[in-house]
């Protein structure tokens, strides 16, 4: 599938609702999306098209949205690919998301135009999540395999920029990276962990990528200029429910280590935040839990707002959608993986998830 301009509004619709409160604004999906078809032509291909030896690269961004110093340019993306190449023997065949989101369900198309080769319909995960290891494909359990990172972000003119190339055990290059996108200003492009199409195959989201777009594509031809729809079509999709509406009563988000952490309340409910919605609350009750996905809309519009860009007194709608509806990669059900949203946010997981291994 070429990617031209009625996909690029309906990938940043549709993936900004699958973000979570996480994967970037529909504003900076634009802009990176625009630039992609600025410089050419990109692709979208299933996975099944591709050679089961075809190397695959995952491309994220890494950091704290809510970073008031983080500063990524197009280009940089690009760049962070060049770098990853210059590790790897063997070129790459294809590109992947490592999630969905206003701007990740689109990460990879600027690199599709300017390198000439394909993004695959097979991100890491199919709703955004806040760990490089959440994302990796399952791949921390290949014994042996050996991470390969090229990263590439910060201000310049702040004298922030950095670039780097990381080579080593999964966990250990993650955090890394991590640390370099808090030294760039809380955000960097990353490419990664290049695999054969025949493991993303197995381990990937298959098809998220055109979910985001057939969500988007069924909001904008039956809700525009209707937010009290949205809802109802969100349900019909991926069974989203309505768990609040009202006035966005507290909101506190503390930045550093390269992650947005904090709560909100809106009406009545309490959520919490590793830079996407990990829980949903009422008066102690759990109403939903990550990878369960959670959705705050602007209640005026009927569009996404992320976690970064609430504020106290935004009248808002809280959705919360089963993670059985959505397309899920193999990275987000590891049980260590979970364990480590209750050390950041305070609230148990494990066992509210079904599927965790």
């Amino acid at each position: 599938m070429q990617l031209g301009p009625d996909e690029l509004e309906a990938a940043v619709l549709g993936g900004a609702m699958l973000g979570g409160g996480g994967g970037g604004t529909m504003a900076s999906g634009l802009r990176l999306g625009q630039a992609a078809l600025a410089a050419g032509v990109p692709r979208l291909v299933p996975v099944d098209e591709l050679d089961p030896d075809a190397l695959v690269a995952t491309v994220a961004l890494v950091g704290a949205p809510a970073s008031k110093t983080a500063r990524v340019e197009p280009g940089d993306h690009a760049r962070a690919c060049e770098l990853l190449g210059r590790l790897s023997v063997t070129p790459l065949s294809g590109i992947a998301s490592c999630e969905n989101g206003g701007l990740a369900t689109v990460n990879g198309w600027l690199q599709s135009a300017e390198l000439g080769i394909p993004v695959v319909d097979a991100p890491a995960d199919g709703r955004a999540h806040p760990t490089g290891d959440m994302g990796s494909i399952g791949l921390d359990s290949v014994h042996g395999f050996e991470s390969l990172q090229g990263v590439s972000g910060g201000n310049r003119l702040a004298g922030r920029y950095l670039e780097l190339q990381v080579r080593g055990p999964l966990g250990a290059a993650n955090r890394i990276v991590r640390a370099a996108a808090d030294g760039a200003g809380g955000l960097v492009a990353v490419a990664r962990n290049p695999v054969a199409a025949s493991y993303l195959r197995q381990h990937g989201a298959c098809g998220a990528i055109t979910q985001a777009i057939d969500i988007g594509r069924r909001l904008m031809t039956e809700c525009s200029g209707m937010p009290g729809r949205t809802a109802d079509c969100l349900g019909d999709l991926i069974g989203a429910r309505v768990l609040a509406r009202g006035p966005v009563s507290h909101v506190e988000i503390r930045t550093g280590g390269g992650f947005d952490v904090g709560t909100a309340r809106i009406d009545t409910l309490d959520l919490t935040i590793w830079n996407e919605y990990m829980t949903a609350e009422r008066d102690g009750s759990r109403l939903a839990t990550f990878p369960d996905l959670l959705i705050t809309l602007d209640a005026k519009t009927g569009l996404p707002v992320t976690s970064a860009q609430l504020f106290d007194g935004l009248d808002a709608i809280v959705l919360a959608a089963p993670a059985a509806r959505l397309r899920l990669g193999a990275g987000v059900l590891v049980r260590e993986h979970l364990a480590a949203i209750e050390k950041v946010v305070g609230r148990d997981i494990l066992r509210f998830v079904t599927g965790a291994r």
